[in-house]
């Protein structure tokens, strides 16, 4: 006989296990799908030194690793699967996967997000010692050295200044001859003598063995190519949503995140979503975390709602 779950999560990132330790010891019938590693980007994270409780900052697998630990400590069921869709049926709804197939009566979705890469030689190499998607994250690891910030964008200006605090310089690589930020951006940094900008450049390749120790860097007008001493490599090209299986199922935005309202409810109910995954300003572990706690005892209230 098919086992029924009161909550299934997608994603096994800080959302997606708290939302595993809120929902199981709750009492709800728990499981947690992922994809690939338990922890998500937070596990990839060489040193977390923004979390609550560890005034000396702590390894992000080991984070991770703890609440996975707290999970099934209630009971939670973690497994390894790719969800390929979500059905909304009469009553509950049905998860297709490319192990098996699964029915629930909530889903709280916490899927977060891909790092646009930029698939230069050193990217994948140096991850998590020198290349970093975070500054808020890695910039305090960073200071007193020189550092690149790839992207000229919204985001890359707005951790480039976060990242001023840090570090002794910054470089920011641009491909386009222009950058896209808002104005008010740029002023702020256009006139900082610890900041230089490469527009028109292309980003060849992350250099170092153990750590990162430079970047080149090729002119797109004149393709002379100039090697640059950094110690860390900051790429904000942007992100990717990873809610491809909910197309058509959820409301999203243009980008591709998901839409809730106060209560983390997606415009389907009994579909919640949290952390990274969501449409809004900041992610952040801690939020992250926050969310999905608040989102799994949404989800023990709309099955109490069910069952009256």
């Amino acid at each position: 006989m098919e086992k029924i779950y009161d909550l299934i999560i997608i994603g096994g990132g800080p959302a997606g296990l708290s939302a595993g330790i809120y929902g199981s010891r709750s009492g709800l019938r728990t499981l947690l799908l992922e994809k690939w590693l338990i922890g998500g980007l937070a596990a990839t994270t060489d040193w977390l030194e923004n979390y609550p409780g560890f005034p000396d900052g702590i390894k992000g697998m080991d984070l991770m690793d703890k609440l996975k630990a707290q999970a099934q400590r209630f009971g939670a069921e973690i497994m390894q699967a790719e969800v390929k869709s979500v059905k909304p049926m009469t009553g509950n709804i049905k998860i297709e996967t490319d192990k098996k197939n699964y029915t629930t009566a909530t889903v709280i979705v916490a899927t977060g997000t891909l790092p646009k890469k930029l698939n230069v030689p050193g990217e994948d190499e140096l991850r998590g010692r020198g290349v970093s998607y975070c500054a808020t994250c890695d910039g305090p690891l960073f200071r007193d050295r020189d550092i690149a910030v790839i992207g000229c964008g919204n985001s890359g200006l707005q951790e480039g200044h976060f990242l001023l605090k840090f570090a002794k310089n910054i470089t920011f690589v641009e491909f386009l001859p222009h950058m896209t930020a808002e104005k008010i951006l740029q002023e702020r940094l256009k006139n900082e003598p610890r900041v230089q900008f490469m527009l028109n450049h292309l980003l060849v390749s992350i250099n170092g063995k153990e750590r990162v120790n430079s970047i080149t860097i090729r002119n797109r007008v004149t393709n002379q190519e100039k090697m640059i001493e950094v110690s860390g490599v900051f790429i904000y090209i942007g992100f990717i949503a990873l809610s491809y299986f909910l197309k058509g199922v959820v409301q999203m935005d243009d980008a591709g995140f998901i839409m809730t309202d106060k209560n983390l409810t997606t415009s389907v109910p009994g579909i919640f979503a949290a952390g990274d995954i969501r449409s809004k300003n900041i992610r952040q572990v801690v939020t992250a975390c926050a969310e999905g706690a608040e989102a799994a005892i949404n989800a023990h209230h709309y099955i109490e709602t069910l069952n009256r």
